[in-house]
């Protein structure tokens, strides 16, 4: 029996697609299969998706004319798994691999393959994620359209060159770390002005969520609402003379300079 779509790995990244794609109706749960080698999650995911085929290896029989793959597994064994998937016969990847290029992947197949390279974050998980995509040699405007279905129904998907994917993975792949750092040092500011840690924690987390809301449903520019805030001599203006003064806007320069450097290492 054939699949029109295969996930071969089903870990957090590998089963928030399933459940985004199941939640959306991109196809019917017959028409999707998971491959997952560990006995112990394989009846996890089971158990979570009914109707979902879940196997332990990819065989011939499950790939048709049609079949596009996901490879969602540790960049340690994704080269792998695609020689294992064009031994198959697939024609049409989608790879949410840190730091693996669409040549490598390429390459280990013995004909021309369609292969879209995604960088997501981790609130895809809740499908509210962003995810980047770029094609590799061989994509049509039509793979790029069905990569962009499959990370669409678990949040935002924008196109860019394969060369900018290393700076997304710097600045949006990394970019839920980053907000979480400065959540955390909010909290620990609130305690230590002789808040509780729960009621601080409430704050910041309400604070964060509106300030998104807003940006995200006024059309104003972060620097617009910023201004909004800070009345001239008042307590946020003397907030923010104290970070630009630590030097927190060239710090974030740097950690998205270096997280990105470090994917561009992991790709050579």
């Amino acid at each position: 029996m054939s699949f029109e779509l295969i996930v071969i790995g089903g870990g957090r990244m590998g089963s928030a697609l399933v459940e985004g794609l199941l939640s959306a109706q991109w196809c019917a749960p017959e028409a999707l299969a998971v491959i997952e080698s560990a006995v112990e999650q394989r009846a996890v995911l089971a158990d979570r998706f009914a109707g979902v085929s879940v196997r332990a290896s990819l065989e011939l029989e499950h790939v048709g004319p049609e079949t596009g793959v996901v490879v969602s597994v540790k960049p340690d064994y994704a080269e792998g798994v695609a020689r294992m998937a064009a031994a198959c016969g697939v024609t049409r990847v989608l790879s949410v691999v840190a730091g693996l290029s669409t040549a490598r992947i390429e390459a280990t197949f013995p004909v021309p393959v369609a292969v879209v390279r995604a960088m997501p974050n981790t609130p895809v998980l809740i499908r509210h994620g962003v995810s980047a995509i770029a094609g590799g040699s061989h994509v049509s405007a039509a793979d790029l359209d069905w990569a962009e279905s499959i990370l669409g129904a678990v949040g935002t998907v924008v196109r860019v060159s394969e060369r900018n994917l290393d700076a997304v993975t710097g600045l949006s792949g990394s970019g839920p770390a980053y907000f979480y750092l400065v959540v955390e040092a909010m909290i620990e500011a609130g305690v230590h002005q002789g808040l509780s840690r729960e009621v601080s924690r409430q704050l910041v987390v309400g604070t964060f969520e509106g300030s998104a809301a807003l940006l995200a449903q006024s059309g104003e520019s972060p620097e617009e609402l910023r201004a909004q805030v800070t009345s001239p001599g008042g307590t946020t203006a003397a907030g923010l003379r104290m970070l630009e003064g630590r030097a927190v806007r060239a710090a974030f320069l740097e950690a998205v300079a270096a997280a990105a450097e470090r994917s561009r290492q992991l790709g050579r």
